[in-house]
């Protein structure tokens, strides 16, 4: 594999960068096992939420198109949603932590909340 390979990946960053520059920056993923997928991942407590929402929204991704979970026993709260754009697949997460009085309680598994 060459980095030409990856084009369509790095393509969709440089377009997002340049249309969708003053939304917060997120971590990156491009991969050679996928290289038509990019990963934009938000890790940063309560924050990361909302900045999984602004870029829901600059990709019009439909509210009802995010997968809420929880991980780590309730603690972590998940969001995650994928779109198409300029030809990559683009792929959403947020991780935050869960408000304690949204926990489930101990030796539940954290579900879709």
């Amino acid at each position: 594999m060459t980095l030409d390979d990856l084009t369509v990946s790095l393509r969709a960053l440089r377009l997002l960068a340049a249309d969708f520059g003053h939304l917060p920056a997120p971590d990156v993923d491009v991969s050679t096992v996928f290289p038509e997928r990019l990963r934009l991942t938000f890790h940063d407590a309560c924050e990361s939420l909302a900045a999984f929402e602004q870029w829901r929204t600059a990709l019009d991704i439909a509210p009802d198109a995010v997968e809420a979970r929880t991980q780590s026993e309730g603690r972590t709260r998940v969001l995650a949603a994928e779109t198409s754009f300029a030809g990559a697949v683009v792929m959403l997460t947020a991780y935050a932590d869960q408000p304690a009085a949204d926990r489930a309680p101990a030796g539940q598994a954290g579900g879709a909340r």
